[in-house]
């Protein structure tokens, strides 16, 4: 099942150009919410092109040694875990997890984070992060997007968010779906 709809069809150029295009923005964007916001405008996905971070329930996922390095925190420092779906509409462009540090942020943005379906990316816009992706790979839908489903995995990224000093506020690993190359 495609992702385009009837009378748009995502030929395999088309839909390989799009994916492609996507990476690079998502590599070279200041963060995932800021670029998907901007994607889903101007692919007409929603009425309002906000993002919603979707809760979804999971057992807590504590920061790996490596995460912990990345984010330069000594072991007594906390970090907090928050899994998402983030949409646009009713499409679920993508599922994250994220590892953030609370005392890099102010408690106005952790009361967002801890009670609101506002995106990660929104919420710290303040602290004008910068994205380093650790990783991109794609995932087996990812090689045929043209026949991709809307829910079906594309591809799937690590990074981290950064402040304007360059410290870390979290790291993310990131699964997009089919639906972001959907057009309206």
């Amino acid at each position: 099942m495609a992702t385009s709809l009837p009378g748009d069809p995502v030929t395999i150029p088309a839909a390989a150009t799009l994916l492609k295009d996507l990476c690079d923005r998502l590599r070279a964007g200041p963060s995932a919410t800021a670029v998907l916001e901007d994607w889903c405008r101007a692919r007409g996905l929603a009425q309002s092109p906000g993002l919603v971070a979707h809760a979804v329930p999971a057992p807590e996922r504590p920061a790996s040694p490596v995460q912990r390095e990345r984010l330069a925190l000594p072991r007594t420092v906390p970090v907090r875990y928050r899994r998402v779906r983030l949409t646009c509409g009713a499409l679920v462009l993508s599922e994250a997890e994220n590892w953030y540090v609370p005392s890099r942020l102010t408690p106005a943005m952790n009361r967002l984070l801890e009670t609101s379906t506002v995106p990660f990316g929104r919420v710290v816009h303040d602290l004008s992060p910068t994205r380093r992706t650790l990783s991109l790979r794609l995932l087996p839908a990812g090689d045929r997007p043209d026949t991709a489903g809307p829910a079906d995995p594309l591809f799937a990224i690590e990074a981290l968010l950064l402040r304007a000093d360059g410290l870390p506020l979290c790291e993310v690993g990131e699964t997009y779906t089919g639906a972001v190359l959907a057009r309206a």
